[in-house]
């Protein structure tokens, strides 16, 4: 069952958003203040409906707060409707507005497609005009397929879910090959090399892996 966190400090309308997401078949957090809001842990959290107006900190805030550590989709309600309100709830990084009062139809088909839109987004791993598939376990560059060895794709698949992070090489060996695994510590280069010089010919940038001297590997944006 996938979980909605419901941040709204007025108690009828919380409750209703509690009542109409669990008729949906949605477990529901319901949570009334900003600051409780902003601390709460979202991972395992399929999606967020965030009220703009809360006691302790205001939504934005709270919104800027979540976006640091998760992509979880934001639905940012209020009763404002002007358009500068809306523009600063999208930068702050919300997801969609909506404005007071609503549709519970039409609040929960937006709760369904935010959350099949990051459902695929999760399974489909980017960078530029590398797109690795993670249910398919392919690869393409600007729409082509790349061959790689199940090796490469684990390594490249670790590099994308980790970006702008420098491994060391037994980070990237327990990572991709386990713990368990018995061999030479070049294994890691070899492959890395591989998978460099497989993603240049595909037409990616050749320093999209770049080597730490001294101490690894990182993958920067």
């Amino acid at each position: 069952m996938e979980k909605v966190l419901v941040v709204e400090d007025d108690p009828d309308i919380a409750r209703v958003l509690q009542l109409e997401l669990q008729r949906a078949g949605f477990a529901v957090d319901v949570i009334r203040d900003g600051k409780t809001a902003a601390a709460y842990d979202v991972s395992g959290t399929a999606l967020v409906i965030l009220d703009l107006l809360l006691p302790g900190m205001d939504g934005v805030d709270v919104c800027r707060s979540i976006r640091e550590r998760s992509s979880v989709p934001i639905v940012m309600l209020t009763a404002r409707d002007t358009t500068s309100d809306t523009v600063i709830g999208l930068d702050s990084g919300a997801t969609d507005y909506m404005t007071k009062p609503f549709e519970s139809d039409e609040l929960l088909a937006r709760v369904r497609a935010h959350i099949r839109t990051n459902q695929t987004r999760q399974r489909t791993l980017t960078m530029g005009d590398v797109v690795l598939y993670r249910d398919a376990h392919e690869v393409e560059i600007d729409g082509r397929p790349l061959e790689l060895t199940a090796t490469e794709f684990r390594l490249l698949e670790h590099f994308l879910l980790n970006t702008n992070k420098v491994f060391t090489r037994d980070a990237l060996m327990n990572a991709v090959w386990g713990t368990d695994f018995v061999g030479e510590s070049n294994v890691v280069d070899v492959h890395v090399g591989h998978l460099r010089h497989k993603l240049r010919e595909g037409g990616a940038p050749g320093s999209l892996i770049r080597t730490v001297r001294g101490v690894g590997y990182i993958l920067r944006t």
